[in-house]
């Protein structure tokens, strides 16, 4: 499985990166720019990734941005659905508005931190990842 984690935070972009290490590759980036440039060259390059899991509060571009951007390059490579990335969206933020925007932009699954491990391993079993 090819990953892309965007996280700004260093303690938490260390922690994810260790975990989904054994899942398969896994590209970091530290904002949402950053994110949406590696995604883009991914596709560019024919090896698009299969799991993108996004923070929402990051500097130059938060997460929804970003993860528009990402919906919208798949729009234009006319990607279906059934071939998109899935992404998760991890966050702190786990109101009810920020919830029902980020499955409004797209995003498969929504995981509040700090990240419980069982769950988030749950989740990618549930999308058919592992």
């Amino acid at each position: 499985m090819k990953i892309l984690l965007a996280e700004d935070d260093f303690v938490t972009r260390k922690f994810m990166t260790g975990f989904l290490s054994k899942y398969g590759e896994c590209d970091v980036t530290v904002d949402g720019m950053e994110a949406v440039d590696a995604f883009m060259m991914a596709l560019e390059e024919g090896e698009p990734y299969d799991l993108v899991c996004l923070d929402i509060m990051m500097p130059v571009m938060d997460g929804y941005q970003a993860l528009k951007g990402i919906r919208n390059l798949e729009k234009q490579m006319e990607i279906p659905p059934e071939k998109a990335a899935k992404v998760i969206m991890a966050t702190a933020l786990n109101d009810e508005k920020n919830v029902k925007m980020a499955f409004d932009l797209g995003c498969t699954i929504y995981s509040g931190k700090p990240i419980d491990q069982d769950r988030f391993e749950q989740a990618l079993v549930k999308l058919g990842l592992v």
